[in-house]
């Protein structure tokens, strides 16, 4: 079965083709009020660890490695990940977050791992 699964920074603009919307940070995007964010969830703890996040600053070297132990952090929130991919059984899943490196961040390795979750 194939996902369709994309992610999409909190501060771009919801639009009809996101499908279901659900914010995958820890924390609620500084400066976005809920009516602009239109999410239609939350799943706050499949986010990385605050130590994980802490360690990872966000810093493109550590990626690989920030990658390798966020997968690991994933395997024990196996619930959590259902939950989650239950949101996108009818339509497309977007994953929101407020990071802005937009190819080193947390959504790119959880998009990833839900295309393959089984």
């Amino acid at each position: 079965m194939t996902r369709d699964i994309q992610i999409k920074r909190a501060y771009l603009p919801a639009s009809r083709d996101d499908g279901t919307r659900v914010l995958i940070d820890r924390i609620w995007p500084r400066g976005l009020s809920r009516e602009v964010a239109a999410f239609d969830g939350w799943a706050k703890d499949l986010a990385p660890s605050v130590e994980l996040r802490r360690w990872f600053k966000h810093d493109p070297d550590r990626f690989i490695e920030f990658s390798r132990r966020y997968r690991h952090e994933l395997q024990a929130k196996r619930e959590g990940l259902i939950d989650l991919l239950a949101f996108g059984e009818t339509k497309r899943l977007t994953l929101i977050y407020g990071a802005r490196d937009e190819v080193h961040n947390h959504a790119v390795v959880l998009a990833a791992y839900l295309k393959n979750f089984t």
